[in-house]
């Protein structure tokens, strides 16, 4: 059993003694502090909230409780139903919510969910915001409203086909284009909401034939739900022997989206960012932003090819939606698949990725492998360093910042080292004495040999 408390919300598996794991008394106490958090900033009981969730098996008894513990807190509730985090977020935004509340626990195991906690832009809470919010649960800092003073609940079951609208309705998604390209698109939507959303959004957007896998959302997942290429066998296989021109892949949340080329190799979870910022420089001239553990190939688009300037953030998408906003950024995201373009909202998006993505391919009239083969070469490799739970690993991060001083260092998340063609990042589990260890080069030999050197040296620490 497990239950991880951070500011982004509560995450944990389901079952067992409270504070264990993610209990119904866990999830009433932390949606009740979130709702005194929201109704304090406001200076007023009666708000709104949208709350959506995911297909997993524990989702509806999840939402139940969330929905019943709002009401009870004076909270007037737009329920969305199953949908996709990057929907509840547009919901927000539709809706003129004072925020809400996205029932998922991401690309995580089946017994795994999690609250995750947006404010009123649709955007997810700030470092600050989720203390407050953890030590107003911990103090148990909430009362609940009088008989006469409840909430309300309202069904919005339309919240998808609302958020497909919108990204039609975007000037750089060229439907004409893409019907015209009478392409033919498998998807895996891993039993969840996937699978109402992506399919409605490839048939709107005039693709000729869709292939679906997976896209019953029974939250009973066929695989392993995290898209990356150990778990997507099928789909490489069916887009290949089916001669599709393309592979969708989304999590069970729909924030992170892999493509599978024409000929079931992997286009590369790092590379769906890279094509979309791709396509959007070549039509808006602007600055683009990832985190320090995604790939140099947009950084080198973005100064090589576009002229204009590339930023690296912390991890995590709070992070990157900082750093978008401080360099006024028209495209960015995260490595693991995850597309933020803001012209939308400021918030990972598979659906609008899909979109962008398939308007890049139907303009370019390409297969989606030379498309690939299109971009700068780097593999990372991801390692991590098991430590002893007393050891310092804060000063072990400072001493290999040192022994690298003559290179350029970033410490604003762990440490990370460049290199003139190559780099690794170094960061500590907030969870788990372990150190992480994400390195990229050209080939996946120098990403690894790069890792087994700096292990070797943080060892040599220990």
């Amino acid at each position: 059993m497990a239950l991880i408390k951070s500011i982004s919300g509560i995450r944990g598996t389901i079952g067992g003694a409270p504070t264990q794991g993610l209990t119904p008394v866990d999830v009433v106490k932390f949606t009740s502090a979130f709702a005194t958090f929201l109704q304090r900033k406001a200076g007023r009981r009666q708000l709104t909230l949208v709350v959506g969730r995911d297909a997993r098996l524990s989702g509806d008894m999840v939402d139940r409780l969330v929905v019943g513990t709002l009401v009870g807190m004076g909270v007037d509730v737009i329920e969305t139903g199953l949908s996709t985090t990057p929907t509840t977020e547009m919901a927000v935004i539709d809706n003129h919510a004072d925020g809400g509340i996205i029932i998922t626990a991401s690309h995580n195991p089946k017994h795994w969910n999690a609250l995750k906690l947006l404010g009123s832009a649709g955007e997810f809470i700030d470092d600050a915001e989720g203390k407050e919010v953890l030590r107003i649960a911990e103090a148990d800092e909430f009362d609940y409203a009088e008989v006469d003073e409840l909430g309300s609940i309202t069904l919005q079951d339309d919240s998808i086909d609302r958020h497909i609208a919108r990204v039609l309705a975007l000037p750089l998604v060229d439907v004409e284009a893409i019907r015209k390209a009478g392409l033919r698109v498998a998807v895996d939507a891993v039993n969840s909401t996937g699978g109402l959303a992506i399919p409605r959004l490839l048939r709107a957007l005039g693709v000729k034939e869709v292939v679906e896998l997976n896209c019953e959302p029974t939250g009973r997942f066929a695989h392993n739900p995290e898209p990356i290429p150990a778990n997507l066998g099928d789909i490489a296989r069916t887009v290949a022997e089916q001669h599709c021109d393309l592979g969708v892949v989304v999590d069970p949340d729909v924030d992170r989206l892999a493509l599978v080329c024409e000929d079931g190799t992997m286009f590369g979870e790092e590379y769906t960012l890279v094509a979309v910022a791709d396509y959007v420089l070549s039509h808006t001239p602007g600055n683009t932003v990832s985190n320090l553990s995604s790939s140099r190939a947009l950084r080198d688009i973005t100064t090589s090819r576009y002229g204009r300037s590339y930023a690296a953030a912390a991890v995590g998408e709070v992070n990157v939606v900082a750093k978008m906003k401080e360099t006024q950024a028209i495209i960015g995201g995260e490595g693991n698949g995850g597309v933020i373009y803001p012209e939308l909202h400021y918030g990972r998006d598979a659906l609008v990725g899909v979109a962008l993505f398939l308007s890049h391919l139907a303009h370019r009239q390409c297969s989606a492998s030379a498309l690939r083969s299109s971009y700068p070469d780097y593999v990372i490799s991801k390692n991590r360093i098991d430590l002893r739970p007393d050891m310092d690993v804060d000063a072990l991060l400072v001493a290999m910042a040192e022994r690298y001083q003559h290179e350029q260092i970033t410490t604003i998340d762990g440490v990370k080292i460049d290199f003139a063609d190559s780099w690794v990042h170094l960061r500590k589990s907030n969870t788990e004495p372990i150190i992480r260890i994400y390195s990229e080069a050209h080939s996946e030999t120098a990403a690894e040999e790069l890792a087994g050197r700096i292990m070797d040296d943080i060892r040599s620490l220990m």
